[in-house]
């Protein structure tokens, strides 16, 4: 399940949102340092750092390369501190025909670690569209874009959990076994060009955002190019929850994706036909996005200023491409989102045949309460191994029904 790459590529795909710059050099370390050590949680593969808003409320927000503006999606939280909306832009949804709306405030604040940003400008949605929180199990009030971290040298740790922002004026070249390959930097979005090879043999040369901001390995738009083509063996996928609605794709594999030296076979792939709209210029061309299920293998280093990165592999990078055998999608809602409700099967699936159906509300699995879960707890669960029995208490119309079903192989 991957809701945010497709949030955020909503969003600016179809959003209006050029002329939203940073306001000077108004980002400062503290204590005079020339870097800055973020550490930051690594949860159902995003990147969440902690940030201080307005020096007073803590906020969670998710580190997304693949993303121009940084995003409140609360406005409860600049409606309590009385800021003034100073201009209203219309955005349109998923499907094209729903009008949404956001709004630019001035002269925010933010305290991350060492280092202060002051007199930001950043967007509000004037709802929260996405609804984070119910798709990844995260309570998350924002996305930290490129405006806030364009002008340094960017190393993701993932290992380590920890970025850290370098000053490009006393940035050193990386000793170890890292390799250089270049970056296309459009609207302060990197992009690279990465080989794929499909299940019908055919290669094709494509071009990817770096996207920290998606959970997934990869995505392919199959209508930006002939040889993109739809394996024969894919499920229908909840690819998120984009601006205006739900968006569904495609979920199979390709067999071998090259990235920088570095070969991965089997990736496990979303497929999308992305619609047409006037204004192609944020897809900048692009075929696809690589996600952090893909880059959490590397250490990262994104010179932002002479259009290049450095990876390193790190000990995840032989992990495999894994995914859910249940066939069940999940929301969670509630205080704690602790609540899991079933927003969508795979036809055919172990979950399928136990007889869930959507709208069912998960009490207990394998005879734990769900109140003792995160999302990605229970997403875990569901990656078991094959022919691993699963037994569920569901709730269905204020009666509790007992289900099983045997984990299985869906792509």
């Amino acid at each position: 399940m991957k809701p945010i790459a497709i949030v955020v590529f909503a969003l600016l795909y179809f959003g209006c949102f050029v002329n939203v710059k940073a306001q000077g050099n108004d980002l400062t370390f503290l204590n005079g340092e020339t870097h800055v050590d973020i550490p930051f949680d690594y949860e159902n593969n995003f990147i969440i750092i902690k940030l201080m808003f307005n020096d007073i409320f803590p906020l969670k927000f998710i580190f997304d390369t693949g993303a121009e503006n940084t995003i409140l999606t609360k406005r409860e939280i600049t409606d309590l501190f009385q800021i003034d909306y100073q201009k209203r832009f219309t955005i349109y949804g998923s499907d094209l025909s729903q009008t949404l709306y956001a709004y630019l405030v001035r002269g925010i604040s933010f305290r991350i670690g060492d280092m202060r940003a002051s007199q930001r400008s950043i967007l509000v949605l004037e709802e929260d569209y996405f609804r984070f929180d119910e798709f990844s199990g995260i309570d998350i009030h924002g996305i930290l874009g490129a405006d806030f971290f364009r002008r340094f040298i960017v190393k993701i740790n993932y290992y380590k959990q920890i970025i850290t922002l370098y000053d490009p004026a006393v940035f050193q070249l990386p000793k170890g076994h890292f390799t250089e390959f270049p970056l296309e930097m459009h609207r302060s979005k990197p992009y690279l060009l990465a080989p794929v090879r499909l299940g019908n043999d055919t290669t094709v040369q494509t071009k990817l955002l770096m996207d920290t901001g998606a959970s997934i390995a990869l995505l392919l738009y199959t209508d930006t190019h002939d040889g993109l083509k739809i394996p024969e063996k894919v499920i229908r996928s909840v690819l998120g929850r984009g601006l205006g609605g739900v968006i569904y794709g495609y979920l199979g594999r390709v067999k071998s994706l090259k990235f920088s030296e570095h070969m991965f076979n089997e990736v496990l792939t979303n497929f999308q036909e992305i619609p047409v709209v006037e204004d192609s210029t944020y897809m900048n061309k692009r075929n696809g996005i690589i996600g952090n299920q893909l880059l959490d293998r590397f250490t990262l280093i994104i010179d932002y200023i002479h259009n290049r990165v450095f990876v390193q592999p790190n000990p995840y990078f032989k992990k495999k491409f894994e995914f859910d055998r249940s066939g069940l999608f999940i929301t969670a809602s509630g205080a704690a989102l602790s609540k899991f409700i079933v927003f969508d099967i795979v036809p055919l699936s172990p979950a399928d045949k136990a007889g869930i159906v959507s709208g069912d509300e998960i009490k207990s699995v394998n005879g734990v309460p769900t109140s003792f879960f995160k999302l990605q707890d229970l997403m875990y669960k569901f990656r078991g191994k094959v022919g691993k029995k699963i037994n569920m208490i569901i709730l269905r119309n204020g009666e509790r029904i007992k289900k099983e079903m045997k984990l299985e192989d869906l792509i």
